[in-house]
């Protein structure tokens, strides 16, 4: 018979075993287990499922990481593919289990400054396929989803950069729909608004000069300087001459501009028009919008690249211009 001290001892760790054992079968299977929001967790490639756990217990789809990681312990663990996965919030193990065991069910496109609408199509069409792209690029016409930027044509150039998780179900309206206003907050985060004015340009036309600046300066040191060059080349009155434009019309991303290029009688040949172009030519960053806002004061109107490490000079005669132009040549540069 035991003595009452060791007794009570021994009822005490009867007690915690159970408690332990509750607590533990409540979070491999809560009792409301579901019933939460879906939310996005995302798996890094190399993450380990002790990564992948507290990323879920930071978004609710767990209640405790330990126990999870406990859970894999005793029932062994499994591999997850890198990727974006849609899950309930307050799921049971036996599910995320079936959820991340499977392929990734939600489809991540990125974004990124400089891209044209069509190449945003290509990363869309990547993730979800021919159809799902067609019907974007449909739903990315401005008659399908408005912007307060313009009334007519497309979001080319009107699209926020960054990722998009595409989750099961989403319509490419809606996909088309959250890029057009994550513009317009991108937009305003610098100041730039669809009633902004600056330099006798509306904000659409902000949106286009900022476009050309993503392009042409590449690097966000160039690009308030090349702002202004285009400022000083629109109040001159003469073509901007800028190549980004005459390749965006030919459907490339860079290269060189041929003579022949430079004669063709189009709406983007900044060398035979003068003012903008018609429509942006690409996605356009915070750094290239707050450029196109906020340029320094000079009296530039050339610009060339003289470093390979994206170094520019810029030059306020011709005649100066051609000796910066000459010195990347020296440079193999051009």
């Amino acid at each position: 018979m035991l003595s009452k001290p060791l007794g009570r001892i021994v009822a005490g760790l009867v007690v915690v075993v159970i408690v332990m054992v509750a607590w533990f079968a409540l979070q491999v299977d809560p009792i409301f287990h579901g019933k939460g929001k879906n939310v996005i967790v995302t798996v890094h490639p190399g993450d380990s499922i002790s990564t992948v756990a507290n990323e879920m217990h930071a978004k609710g789809v767990i209640a405790s990481a330990l126990a999870f990681q406990i859970d894999t312990t005793i029932f062994g663990s499994f591999s997850v593919a890198a990727g974006s996965y849609e899950i309930a919030q307050g799921s049971s193990f036996s599910h995320v289990r079936s959820v991340f065991s499977a392929a990734p069910n939600v489809y991540p496109v990125e974004v990124s400054a400089g891209l044209t609408l069509h190449e945003v199509a290509n990363a869309v069409e990547n993730a979800k396929g021919n159809s799902f792209a067609d019907q974007f690029v449909h739903d990315a016409s401005l008659a399908a989803t408005p912007s307060p930027f313009r009334a007519s044509g497309t979001l080319e150039g009107l699209i926020g950069t960054g990722q998009y998780v595409i989750a099961p179900g989403e319509s490419p309206a809606r996909l088309a729909t959250r890029m057009e206003r994550r513009f317009v907050k991108q937009a305003a985060s610098v100041g730039l608004t669809p009633t902004t004015n600056l330099y006798g340009l509306n904000a659409y036309q902000l949106v286009i000069a900022a476009s050309i600046v993503e392009k042409e300066g590449y690097y966000p040191v160039n690009m308030p300087k090349v702002a202004r060059v285009i400022y000083n080349r629109l109040a001159r009155g003469g073509p901007l001459q800028m190549d980004a434009t005459v390749l965006y019309y030919l459907g490339k991303d860079g290269g060189t501009v041929t003579p022949a290029m430079l004669q063709a009688q189009e709406p983007y040949n900044t060398y035979l028009n003068t003012g903008l172009t018609p429509t942006p030519i690409c996605t356009v960053s915070t750094i290239a919008l707050r450029a196109t806002l906020h340029p320094p004061l000079g009296t530039w109107l050339y610009f060339t690249l003289i470093n390979q490490d994206g170094t520019m000079a810029f030059s306020t005669t011709f005649a100066q211009q051609l000796k910066e132009e000459k010195l990347a040549q020296s440079r193999g540069i051009g």
